[in-house]
């Protein structure tokens, strides 16, 4: 019996393992709708935004199926872009569906005609089908990209081929999914074993690639007595009960790592692409190691760069090396480390007072009343850096937010798609006051479908990041305040429970209930603007600029501003 090329998407989508598609419907994309609603093994996740769709089809990928999101002609699809790169830089398999006009208007400016030459940034593969044989041989190879390569496949097709049926003699393959062990040849493994061998100071620096290799890693870390700091990516998988473990660099780490970094002799970068390169300057011997080759060596100076999957490399590796006698620099790391731990510990201790709650206190509850295999997101800025230094590991947790890309807004969009993914597991989002603005109309979607998701507002009525990054440049802050609706009274108009919460004796009790509660919540929490960590490097060039930019605070009449700004922050002045 024939088949329509919009019973043949679905098909091909539901075979290859898509369980929902995100999307706002109309036009272009209304035979599509029709034929998963026929067909019923996808669920139609209708988003109010289409940006918030492709961040929830992320969370899918990055929880270990495929997302898969679509966007109408024009407009619709273009707001797929920003949750697409997020995607594609995080290695998330995720489907794109983006729709268009039909083929007779094409090259007429036509009404809401786009070219899809923007996706060419944020996907392995992006094409667009205009007569129905395309279209089988295109969806499969955008999905074969997706999951292979790990990132994102673009399927654009013109709207109207849907309703044409799928020619007999059409190609239309299944989506392949070999079993493969990609790792160093057996020379280039002894050179490495070599280099580790006679390192002094070795320094293993693990990420993202690490996730399944855990048991590996901390042998090689065992073996060679070396520190084992991790990115932020791979703080889920290397964190806990690690007795080699330094924590992070960059922004969000301490001095342990970031020092470990510039004191090492040999640097192994391992299943990482860490994007910070001045947070990787150092004259030791670099190794690395990554599935992606093209990727070695963009960040800083490599010796040796290495193709391979990690377990697969460390289990070849191991049998190569001998236990390494030497302690010394691990046994320094973890001195400065155990000191890194404790000053977070003490700075968590103090809640605050009333309308301006500790960020640090709060966090450490959220991370205390979790569940132990709870799903985090993050938005960007001052809560990422807050949940990285607060949410505790426990091997079961996954953490994932904007790390690579950068963007506004994901945390909320990002919860909803665990949500539904999880099977079950616990969604909790950590979102900044401007980035669940961003996308506010998406928490209509939470209620609606009553996705028991958690969100926490660090609701501090200022963009903390950049208010810092004005500072450190010699910048006074400027234009970064916000003037907040009531998140909580939103959230009860969207049929989800929302609590206000100025209180800091109320922390404790607010996080339990909404932990506890069976459906969607949302606590707008009051913290304190002023609570702004420094990097744990912060050079005397920088501290300079952070002094000149109070000084022009004063200057311009600000100066009770500066006053509360330094006396919240004179803890971690203090540190440095």
């Amino acid at each position: 019996m024939s088949r329509t090329i919009a019973e043949t998407i679905v098909d091909m989508l539901a075979d290859a393992g898509v369980k929902r598609l995100y999307a706002v419907t109309g036009d272009s994309l209304n035979l599509l709708n029709d034929a998963i609603r026929r067909d019923g093994r996808i669920d139609w996740v209708h988003v109010r935004h289409e940006e918030a769709g492709a961040y929830a089809a992320m969370a899918e990928g990055v929880l270990g199926g495929i997302g898969c999101c679509a966007g109408s002609s024009g407009p619709g699809h273009v707001h797929l872009i920003n949750g697409l790169y997020d995607a594609h830089r995080w290695g998330a398999p995720v489907i794109a569906l983006p729709s268009t006009i039909d083929r007779a208007d094409y090259g007429m400016e036509s009404f809401q005609e786009t070219d899809l030459g923007m996706f060419d940034g944020c996907s392995w593969y992006n094409e667009l089908a205009q007569i129905p044989e395309q279209a089988p041989r295109m969806l499969q190879q955008a999905l074969q990209n997706a999951i292979t390569r790990k990132g994102v496949g673009v399927f654009g097709y013109s709207g109207d081929i849907l309703p044409l049926d799928l020619p007999e003699t059409s190609i239309a393959s299944p989506v392949y999914r070999p079993e493969t062990i990609v790792r160093p040849d057996d020379a280039t493994l002894d050179e490495l074993a070599d280099l580790l061998a006679n390192a002094k100071r070795p320094l293993i620096y693990g990420g993202m690639g690490c996730d399944h290799a855990r048991a590996q890693v901390r042998e090689l870390a065992r073996r060679l007595n070396a520190p084992l700091g991790w990115t932020l990516k791979g703080k889920m998988a290397l964190e806990h009960d690690n007795p080699n473990g330094i924590g992070m660099t960059g922004f969000i780490g301490g001095k342990a790592c970031a020092d470990a970094i510039a004191k090492a002799d040999v640097v192994l970068l391992l299943g990482t692409d860490f994007p910070w390169k001045d947070f990787l300057k150092t004259d030791a011997r670099i190794a690395q190691i990554l599935t992606h080759g093209e990727r070695l060596g963009r960040r800083t100076h490599v010796e040796m760069g290495l193709i391979g999957d990690v377990r697969a490399t460390l289990d070849a590796l191991l049998p190569r090396l001998k236990n390494r006698d030497d302690d010394s620099f691990l046994k320094d790391r973890r001195d400065v480390y155990t000191s890194d731990q404790e000053g977070l510990a003490r700075h968590a201790k103090d809640g605050g007072k009333t309308g301006e709650i500790s960020p640090e206190y709060l966090t450490a509850m959220i991370s205390k009343y979790a569940d132990d295999d709870a799903i985090f997101t993050a938005d960007t800025g001052m809560t990422t850096v807050w949940a990285a230094r607060y949410l505790e590991s426990t091997g079961k947790r996954a953490f994932m937010g904007s790390f690579s890309h950068g963007s506004m807004a994901n945390a909320m969009p990002q919860a909803m798609g665990a949500a539904l993914a999880g099977e079950g597991r616990q969604s909790i989002a950590l979102c900044g006051d401007g980035g669940l603005s961003m996308l506010m109309g998406d928490l209509a979607t939470i209620g609606q479908y009553q996705l028991p998701v958690k969100m926490v507002v660090y609701n501090n009525s200022s963009l903390g990041m950049v208010e810092i990054e004005m500072q450190l440049a010699g910048l006074p802050n400027y234009q970064t305040e916000m003037t907040n609706p009531d998140f909580a009274q939103i959230a009860r108009a969207c049929n989800i429970k929302g609590v206000t919460v100025d209180d800091p004796e109320k922390v404790d009790d607010a996080i339990r209930s909404a932990m506890a509660h069976d459906g969607p919540v949302l606590l707008d929490v009051k913290t304190d603007r002023y609570a702004v960590a420094m990097p744990p490097h912060t050079s005397v060039d920088q501290l300079g600029s952070y002094a000149l930019s109070e000084a022009k605070m004063i200057l311009s009449g600000r100066g009770t501003e500066v006053i509360d700004q330094i006396s919240t922050n004179f803890k971690y002045l203090r540190d440095l």
